[in-house]
């Protein structure tokens, strides 16, 4: 039996790592936890166990369910959560769709592939740009709170600080740290509004900490 690789398989591998790398340096150039060669590698892994599945015994249906099963573990292992956000949710999906994209490759839907490829990178870069140009209009962002005590009075006078600047809040927690009021708010404004209002925060007495998680 001829173990060879066959001719087509040789341009879907060639074309895998051509879209995993399109898709690779624009994560590398953004220093993500999933940057180029690992990118290269999922899409080239889905190429490769397409390919080797038309081989088996079991169905390509099985197969194909077995890559998105595994690429979900390894999504859900750049996913990190911290006590106010979520963050690696798109490094995750990034690496569903390479998965994808690879899988492409190796059925032989090489410009398909390639397409898809070059979509993500400009879902990647251009909505990226939109997201910011919105972001300078209207900003919602996560703080933290640590007061110098546990007077609720504080917390009442900086609501109406908010309300001085016209920012919209919502409390989403409270609680007591080593003796002392912590709050966190989810804001809403525009951004000259919250940086005036973080300017004025720095100056507050009866705030020890804040920070933002956005």
């Amino acid at each position: 039996m001829d173990f060879l690789p066959e001719h087509h398989d040789l341009i879907s591998i060639g074309i895998s790592i051509l879209a995993g790398s399109l898709v690779g340096l624009e994560r590398e150039y953004k220093n993500k936890s999933a940057g180029f060669r690992t990118i290269v590698l999922i899409c080239l892994g889905a190429t490769v166990f397409t390919i080797v599945s038309r081989f088996g015994v079991g169905s390509d249906d099985r197969i194909a369910a077995n890559i998105i099963t595994g690429i979900g573990f390894i999504g859900a292992g750049v996913i990190f959560k911290d006590k106010f956000s979520v963050m690696g949710l798109t490094t995750a999906a990034v690496i569903w769709v390479v998965a994808g994209i690879g899988m492409a490759a190796g059925i032989g839907y090489h410009g398909l592939a390639l397409l898809l490829a070059v979509i993500t990178v400009i879902v990647l870069s251009l909505f990226a740009k939109v997201e910011g140009g919105m972001e300078r209009l209207f900003l919602t962002r996560t703080i933290f709170v640590g007061f110098h005590n546990m007077d609720t009075d504080n917390l009442e006078e900086l609501k109406r600080l908010m309300d001085k600047y016209r920012i919209r809040h919502t409390r989403k927690t409270v609680s007591k740290r080593a003796g002392k009021l912590a709050v966190v708010f989810e804001l809403s404004a525009d951004r000259k509004n919250l940086q005036q209002f973080n300017n004025e925060m720095i100056s507050l007495p009866y705030v020890d900490e804040f920070h933002y998680n956005s």
